[in-house]
């Protein structure tokens, strides 16, 4: 006997499953046996068991099955999963066809989804319905294999889909404007299956709910470790001993003890790390590198991150030469970086060419000697970070005509590796507002010689974008990692206070920070798997930067919120949580939304790439 609410299908039933008060068991109640009343509930504007019936029984035959504790609380996720993915389902339906009518509808003589704000509305629910797929598929996963942290995988899907797929579902209904209020259109359907299915057995409050329990109710939890495969698995432990011996003790303590500002890199942990020849990771053997596999590349990437280690390498630049350099270039340069001994910097940025690098007006003349021919540079390049570094991977404009031709904006630009040292470099630095520490620099009359070109002249901007693209797709990867790290020390913080442990508000928040870790995580993965099948499409790699490097501002901002006052004082301050850490990866997390490329230029991308709308 009992009343049971919102059953699914239940107009059309034979038999209602239950779960049973008090014990270990679920009822399976025959519905054409007596003492079974169905009626239908109205919900979300639905009628006739649309949106699901009241159960009311009286008395009503069942059949016990009883079942382990642990089998019931699986049975508890699973058919979450299920409504999750049906929501996911009716959302993704209902975008598509808000995606088609973008590109056909016209206003203002053009079609919509030329808009920016239609571009940029449409990108923000690719990139949600890319996490709740990318999400259930991994916990589903973990069920079918049996894997001990499934339940953490099922909440976490469940934690971010409800409110991803409801949103997705207003920007669906925005995008069609109008023609959505329909009823005899799709839209009203996808968006009340999406709603009402993602509201089962208490929703995303009830899963954050879950996520705060396994991580602050016990006093070592953190993270679950994700799989990386037996190669990136043994690798992992391999950079782990590797640290234990040369990135610990007073050599890591004396680092930790220095101002963020001088915490960027070690010149000796450099050349250290050079001895092992992961600097070249990805690289082809023939040219000392290990070609390792790109999950290896994100074992390597966290547990670096995790040690808290500084960075080293060009990857970047590395890219460009491996692609494009000449077998002189080649020799030349790629040991030095393979052994930790140069940094290169980039210097792309100008003071009317930030994201539109076709406006850059630094220019590079070829000039005729008899003791040999040269280029001649002149301009300003601003933000450059490693300007410390030997060598600048210079884009200078070598066709000036070629900036006047409408129709290939990008032409007329070629790139350069230029030695730091050369005569007529003037640098002055400048201090960011997160500790760091960047460069405007200014070129006058500068000369390298002919040779120092990568790439073909006025080609230099498929070496940019041939580089950056190789990268962008792992990019995403090691923002998420350095928020997993840090989300690591806020839970261990926040158990050692009782107060935002036992509060509500901060339990939730450590709930959705931890399903949007995860939703992180599965497109970082999502991005390693694609490079190892062939490439990672462009699209994607900005969906995981997109969504990673907004990530980490909410990570600081929440990370306020949850520890108070303490959590703001910087280094140095007495009382400060972490030595300054929390508040100085708020002010850090700006960086990643704007720099290789900003989030809006790539929201830009997702749309026009990824959902063919027009440019």
């Amino acid at each position: 006997s009992g009343t049971l609410a919102s059953v699914d299908a239940a107009w059309h039933a034979t038999h209602v499953l239950a779960s049973v008060d008090g014990r270990p068991a679920l009822a399976l109640v025959d519905c054409s046996q007596g003492g079974v009343q169905v009626l239908p509930a109205r919900a979300m504007g639905l009628s006739h068991g649309h949106a699901g019936c009241e159960v009311r029984l009286h008395n009503a035959h069942a059949q016990a099955i009883e079942l382990s504790a642990d089998a019931l609380l699986d049975l508890r996720h699973l058919p979450r999963l299920l409504w999750l993915a049906r929501a996911h389902g009716a959302a993704r339906r209902a975008f598509e066809l808000a995606v088609d009518y973008a590109k056909e509808r016209r206003q203002f003589g053009q079609p919509i989804g030329r808009f920016q704000a239609i571009q940029h509305k449409l990108a923000d629910s690719l990139i949600a319905l890319e996490g709740v797929r990318l999400t259930l598929q991994h916990a589903a996963a973990a069920y079918d294999l049996g894997v001990a942290d499934r339940r953490y995988f099922s909440s976490a899907a469940a934690a971010f889909g409800g409110p991803a797929l409801r949103q997705v579902s207003l920007q669906t209904q925005h995008a069609f404007g109008a023609i959505g209020y329909a009823e005899e259109h799709e839209a009203p359907r996808h968006f009340r299956r999406a709603h009402l299915d993602v509201l089962a057995l208490g929703g995303a409050a009830q899963a954050r709910r879950e996520l705060a329990a396994h991580l602050l109710d016990a006093d070592t939890a953190a993270l679950p470790e994700y799989d990386l495969g037996a190669a990136g698995n043994r690798f992992r432990e391999d950079v782990r001993e590797w640290l234990q011996t040369h990135w610990s003790g007073e050599r890591k303590a004396a680092f930790d003890r220095l101002p963020f500002h001088d915490r960027e890199f070690d010149p000796s942990f450099a050349r250290d790390l050079g001895q092992t020849g992961w600097i070249g990771l990805a690289w082809p053997t023939e040219h000392g590198g290990q070609a390792r596999s790109p999950r290896e590349q994100l074992a390597f990437m966290e547990v670096m991150e995790r040690a808290e280690a500084p960075r080293t390498g060009a990857a970047v630049q590395a890219n460009a030469l491996l692609m494009h350099g000449t077998p002189e270039q080649r020799a030349r340069y790629l040991p030095e970086i393979l052994r930790g001994e140069a940094m290169h910097g980039m210097g792309y940025s100008e003071p009317d060419a930030g994201s539109d690098l076709a406006s850059l007006r630094t220019s590079a003349v070829l000039v005729k000697s008899p003791d040999g021919d040269h280029w001649v540079i002149n301009g300003q390049k601003i933000w450059t970070t490693t300007y410390w570094g030997q060598y600048m991977f210079l884009a200078a404009r070598t066709d000036r005509d070629a900036a006047n031709y409408r129709r290939a904006p990008h032409t007329g630009i070629s790139m350069f590796i230029v030695p730091m040292d050369s005569p007529g470099i003037t640098v002055k630095p400048a201090t960011t507002m997160y500790d760091g520490s960047f460069a405007n620099v200014f070129y006058d009359d500068v000369r390298i010689p002919a040779g120092n070109i990568v790439g073909p002249v006025n080609g230099g901007w498929k070496v940019l974008t041939d580089a950056l693209a190789n990268e962008r797709g792992l990019v995403g990867g090691g923002i998420v990692l350095k928020v997993a790290h840090a989300f690591n020390l806020l839970v261990h913080d926040v158990r050692a206070d009782a107060r935002p442990r036992h509060d509500a508000l901060a339990r939730d928040r450590i709930g959705a920070l931890a399903a949007d870790i995860e939703v992180g995580r599965q497109l970082m993965i999502h991005c390693a798997e694609l490079a190892e099948a062939g490439t990672t499409p462009p699209e994607m790699g900005a969906i995981s930067k997109v969504f990673s490097g907004e990530l980490m501002e909410r990570f600081g901002e929440a990370a306020l919120d949850i520890l108070g006052p303490r959590a703001a004082l910087s280094q140095g301050a007495p009382g400060a949580l972490r030595n300054g850490r929390y508040e100085q990866n708020l002010r850090h997390s700006l960086m990643w939304v704007i720099s290789i490329g900003t989030n809006e230029i790539q929201r830009s991308l997702i749309a026009q790439r990824g959902l063919g709308l027009p440019r």
